[in-house]
């Protein structure tokens, strides 16, 4: 089944109706920001969250008070492998705790386990961002771990190649762009009531 895609139109902006909708359609369930870095995940998830009256979760920064250290850290002392094998189980922990909205790292989908898990307990947004947005947005920050190379661009490339066949498989798409946050949040509410009040399931575990 195809994702629903909010790209071009920005929808009026979200009426209290439409939220209590969104939110009694919801029931338990998360919505899950995926995406690249610099996508907007947590600065558009924090605000879409107070739109929807839910708590606000960065698994990133969970993850670090698990761990007691930044991520940058768990990189340099345990390496990659080690980090998303904590990020799937600190991202798994996070879904089980009710309905929120759920910013994920970057590579957090690229775990079968965890793609799953959203399946199950959420509903999945693709924050779309081209390659151009993204590096703007993240030489704003000198502490990405995969970007302390001496070519950020083309790992940010091959990252984008190799990730965005997954972030396609998300129930909705909508694409972060140089627009204010609250228009993307209100496209992301309107596609999520469209998306909730077609009765549609999720996509099946092996699209995932």
């Amino acid at each position: 089944m195809s994702a629903q895609t909010m790209e071009s139109q920005p929808p009026e902006a979200a009426t209290d109706a439409d939220i209590a909708r969104v939110r009694s359609l919801l029931g338990e369930r998360s919505v899950v920001l995926t995406g690249m870095m610099g996508a907007g995940k947590s600065s558009v998830g924090r605000r879409l969250a107070q739109r929807l009256d839910l708590p606000f979760t960065d698994a990133d920064q969970e993850i670090e008070l698990a761990a007691g250290r930044t991520i940058a850290e768990i990189f340099a002392d345990h390496g990659e492998t080690y980090f998303r094998d904590g990020e799937r189980r600190v991202i798994a922990r996070l879904l089980g705790d009710g309905p929120q909205v759920l910013a994920t790292g970057g590579g957090a989908v690229m775990n079968a386990e965890t793609r799953a898990a959203i399946l199950d307990k959420g509903i999945s947004v693709w924050l779309k961002a081209a390659l151009p947005v993204l590096m703007k947005r993240v030489r704003r920050r000198a502490t990405r771990p995969l970007l302390q190379t001496d070519d950020p661009e083309a790992v940010m490339r091959n990252l984008l190649a190799e990730r965005e066949p997954v972030y396609a498989t998300a129930e909705i798409t909508v694409e972060s762009r140089n627009a204010p946050h609250a228009v993307v949040v209100d496209e992301i509410i309107a596609a999520l009531d469209t998306r909730l009040r077609s009765g549609r399931t999720a996509p099946s575990a092996d699209q995932s």
